[in-house]
């Protein structure tokens, strides 16, 4: 079928991106493989993730092709989440030092 309005995207865009997932997904192995420990392997490995998963929605799932209001949509609630999640751990960290300060004498 072919479209005159541009709703085709060429195979080189998803190629490109296969590639690169590859590598990022290369990465994130050898993060293992050189013995990576604590937070550095963890923040590497989510960095590694999320990224694949960003290219992934916006390439083969076409959501950077969409208009800005259905990308608002779909990314602001989950960015929302993880601002909360990150929220409630600073807060469960601080209670739990008070807790050792005040109640372990």
């Amino acid at each position: 079928m072919s479209s005159t309005t541009g709703d085709e995207h060429s195979i080189g865009i998803y190629l490109k991106i296969w590639l690169l997932l590859f590598v990022l997904s290369t990465c994130s192995y050898l993060v293992d493989f050189f013995g990576a420990q604590g937070y550095l392997r963890w923040s590497l490995i989510i960095i590694f993730m999320l990224l694949k998963a960003g290219f992934i929605v916006a390439i083969f799932m076409h959501l950077s092709w969409e208009r800005l209001t259905l990308k608002y949509v779909l990314l602001l609630p989950p960015i929302a989440i993880l601002v909360l999640i990150s929220m409630m751990a600073i807060e469960g960290d601080y209670t739990n030092l008070s807790r050792h300060i005040f109640f372990d004498r």
